[in-house]
């Protein structure tokens, strides 16, 4: 859980902005948009045999140049 501290002269804001980039780099902001709703397992699966035919267009068509 990433945890941030206020500098000296530090603002709210700044400290907030801070915590919210180290939720992101973590992971978290997508995990929970992630369990946000119940997928199916077919539904996951659908959705990650989608996600390898797009990458594999795209590195094909980065080879083709």
């Amino acid at each position: 859980m990433p945890a941030v501290r206020l500098r000296d002269g530090e603002s709210f804001e700044k400290a907030f902005r801070r915590f919210t980039k180290q939720c992101e780099k973590a992971g978290l902001m997508s995990d929970i948009k992630k369990h946000q709703h119940y997928e199916k397992p077919s539904e996951r699966k659908k959705r990650k045999m989608n996600a390898a035919k797009r990458k594999m267009r795209k590195l094909q068509h980065l080879f083709e140049q």
